[in-house]
């Protein structure tokens, strides 16, 4: 559970998927998060065990904001901090959101810990959640339900998948891939799908939505070349 240095940042490649520049607005996202852990680190005393941390972190987490989980909710990290850190009532967002905000907080206290990616629970398809692993065993904590610490429910789940920070943040762009083509910016879709595949080969949820974009984007060029063809002929 021990952080070792990594290339890829987690933290700072979430904020950049999730649409912010490599200028004042990253910095802004990432003094925000630090201030949400430094008020996590203020709370109280922290105990010195990391899985007894990594706990801790996760009831303050819904303490501070009861209402958290919201299916087809936010993703992005940046929406995800605002909505952690906003005193009304909103949901702080999906399970992707959830897991992305927790696995960053817990980078912070040197807890590496990594997400768990599901074909399918709770009827969400698909789902991903955090997993930590210790000398001991390997401990699921289901972000989207208040007692989800050592959660039980997934583990004889077959589709149980380990992924890594590069698999996390290729599922933002997997969503944002989702979100375009959903608004008929396919050009925009293709790119974050490309992106998502770059990040995770072995995703085949994005090649399978990747397929089906270009197989309309071929069926448009079609019909676009027919209907100039009906036009020049008449």
């Amino acid at each position: 559970m021990i952080a070792h240095l990594k290339e890829f940042n987690l933290e700072k490649e979430s904020l950049l998927a999730s649409g912010v520049g490599e200028n004042e607005q990253l910095f802004q996202y990432m003094q925000k998060l630090e201030s949400l852990f430094q008020k996590f680190v203020s709370s109280g005393t922290l105990p010195s065990e990391l899985v007894a941390k990594a706990e801790a972190l996760f009831k303050w987490l819904w303490i501070e904001k009861s209402a958290r989980y919201k299916p087809h909710g936010n993703f992005r990290l940046t929406n995800v901090i605002d909505a952690q850190l906003s005193k009304d009532s909103q949901a702080v967002g999906n399970c992707l959101c959830l897991t992305l905000l927790y696995n960053c907080l817990l980078r912070k206290m040197g807890i590496y810990a990594e997400a768990l990616y599901l074909i399918e629970a709770f009827g969400i398809r698909p789902h991903v959640l955090t997993v930590l692993q210790t000398k001991e065993s390997m401990i699921d904590v289901e972000n989207i339900l208040r007692d989800g610490f050592d959660y039980k429910g997934h583990l004889n789940n077959p589709s149980r998948t380990r992924w890594g920070d590069r698999e996390l943040v290729a599922d933002i762009y997997h969503s944002l891939g989702n979100e375009f083509f959903n608004k008929g910016e396919l050009n925009k879709a293709l790119g974050n799908y490309n992106i998502a595949i770059h990040l995770n080969p072995n995703y085949e949820k994005a090649h399978l939505n990747r397929a089906i974009l270009l197989d309309k984007i071929e069926s448009e060029k079609k019909a676009s070349t027919i209907e100039r063809s009906e036009i020049e002929v008449i």
